[in-house]
């Protein structure tokens, strides 16, 4: 087996391969050169190589992402880790575990005009959860500084940075290692007993219980569990498309419910109680209406981190959730109540006035998600971008057997393609993306990438430019608008889908659509590309429109 000659490299591959990481997404370069050695001629490591260095760091957060564990991406010194820090400000706010290893000059040629030097060490300091400065010359506090960062990603499940200086030669190798190794063990976190008697003696006094969950990984709240706790009539739970939770009794479609609402629904529907499981909320409407008619208590439960979202959180359970419903179900029972019917009563309308509305608009974007979402393969797994699709997506039942995924610690559009090929592979399932022009246009370097599955989808809404502008408040067809907000182009993803290899599938109405979603799904020799185009000037009327025709 080949080493890298230089010390400090082996100890950071050798350390890593200790830990079980053994994903590591490698972005081309020099000074990076015994890493990628040292990485690639190691049994124990799946190496990728990822040219575009932000592609790569999307593209590792969505492995571990699906992986649960820890992927190392690694790039050589200068601007080149720059370019990941997307990907670490997402990982960091989504929880998501990437340790970043970046090659750098030694101290002595950092701001001496040196070629490809900037001030590596700390440069992602406002969203990073630890950062191994390295040093060339001191190989046992190195091995602590290594192995304190691989167990904090691990344990507190977000990003690290480990900044290695390396002296040329970078290229020379030995057959066996020079170093010895102190390697940390990893002390798991586990759900601590909490006394819960207060809490469900407030729960239990309280008549309106609204449960809201954020995005949500599959399988990570029991379901049964939960369901024990919702069949109660003083209880309402609201769920996001993310959160991959669904039972009958649910809320599942937050702004159809919500946007609607007078200022008398608003302090009918006003919550005692609001608990909350999960990661970033995406309903806007849910957000300022919970911080203009706020609970009294707010309960967050997550083992690690707690975000105060409407200004009133007073209670962080740091449990796991299923630790925690377990514990709370044994001391909390039903409370005589008219606050979950008036909402089921209120969601069946909805969905009433909602197919009406469907059945007689024309195609557009909304029309495009009602003909798309039931269309996905069963067990499949669906990664959406931000803006207008994860909004669109909101609106919608989603078959229960279909996991659903979004960048939204930073609810970015860059990342969205790179970070579902990522996924698509880390998983194993068909993974299908929605994604808007604007989106994938910003992020088509994800396509430059040799590991796409055969069985990975893109369906690609084009209304040429960033149609979430018209929806929100201060559109005004103008100049200034169309080329500074909305961004007007007239391309399409037909010529990057001949050069990267994708079969590609255009279509322009509702007939088209529905020809050509079957085709589309069914086993290939490559990955494809579906490209919807709507009529960029009615899609905001019609969306809009439809919150007007709800009651």
């Amino acid at each position: 087996m080949l080493y890298p000659k230089i010390p400090l490299a082996q100890s950071i591959i050798e350390i890593c391969r200790a830990k079980g990481i053994t994903d590591i997404v490698i972005s081309p370069g020099s000074r990076n050169a015994p890493l990628t050695i040292g990485f690639v001629n190691n049994s124990a490591f799946k190496c990728y190589s990822i040219a575009d260095e932000r592609c790569a760091a999307f593209f590792a957060a969505g492995m571990a992402q699906q992986l649960k564990k820890p992927v190392a991406v690694v790039c050589t010194s200068g601007s080149a880790l720059l370019n990941y820090y997307p990907a670490v400000a997402e990982a960091f706010y989504s929880q998501i575990p990437l340790i970043v290893i970046s090659a750098d000059r030694p101290l002595s040629k950092i701001d001496i005009g040196d070629g490809q030097t900037i001030r590596q060490q700390n440069v992602y300091s406002n969203h990073i959860l630890f950062s191994a400065n390295l040093l060339e010359d001191a190989s046992v506090g190195n091995d602590e500084l290594i192995n304190q960062a691989i167990n904090t990603s691990v344990l507190e499940k977000g990003p690290v940075h480990i900044n290695a200086p390396f002296e040329e030669p970078l290229y020379e190798t030995v057959s066996e290692l020079s170093v010895t190794l102190k390697i940390n063990l990893l002390k798991t976190q586990e759900s601590t007993a909490q006394d819960l008697t207060q809490f469900s003696h407030i729960w239990n006094t309280a008549k309106k219980k609204l449960i809201l969950i954020g995005g949500n990984d599959p399988n990570a709240i029991n379901i049964t569990l939960l369901k024990k706790l919702a069949d109660d009539p003083s209880v309402v739970v609201m769920t996001e498309v993310t959160s991959n939770l669904h039972y009958d009794t649910f809320l599942n479609s937050i702004d159809t419910i919500i946007t609607p609402f007078t200022k008398e629904d608003f302090i009918a529907w006003q919550p005692e109680v609001l608990l909350t499981f999960g990661g970033m909320i995406v309903s806007k409407r849910v957000k300022a209406w919970l911080r203009t008619y706020p609970p009294k208590h707010h309960w967050h439960v997550d083992l690690l981190r707690a975000y105060d979202t409407f200004g009133v959180l007073t209670e962080h359970f740091e449990m796991e959730p299923d630790a925690f419903l377990s514990a709370f179900l044994q001391d909390v029972k039903p409370v005589e109540s008219s606050y979950r019917e008036k909402a089921l009563a209120t969601k069946a309308l909805r969905k009433v006035k909602h197919n009406e509305y469907l059945a007689k608009i024309p195609f557009s974007d909304f029309k495009a998600f009602e003909l798309i979402l039931p269309a996905l393969p069963d067990d499949s797994q669906l990664q959406i971008s931000n803006s207008s699709p994860i909004r669109y997506a909101q609106l919608f039942d989603v078959n229960p057997t279909i996991e659903v995924f979004c960048n939204r610690g930073t609810s970015g559009i860059d990342g969205s393609t790179s970070t579902a090929i990522g996924a698509a592979l880390a998983s194993g399932k068909q993974t299908t993306l929605i994604t808007g022009d604007i989106s994938f246009l910003y992020d088509s370097n994800a396509l430059w990438n040799n590991y796409i599955p055969k069985d990975f989808r893109i369906i690609i809404i084009n209304n040429a430019g960033g149609g979430i502008f018209r929806i929100l408040p201060g559109h005004d067809e103008t100049p200034v608008f169309n080329t500074f907000f909305e961004t007007m182009h007239n391309y399409t993803a037909e010529h990057l889908s001949k050069m990267f290899g994708f079969e590609y599938v255009p279509v322009n109405d509702e007939a088209g659509l529905k020809n050509a979603l079957p085709g589309f799904f069914a086993s290939s020799a490559k990955p494809k590309i579906l490209e919807v185009f709507t009529p960029m000037r009615e899609n905001d009327k019609i969306l809009l429109q439809y919150f007007k025709e709800l009651v």
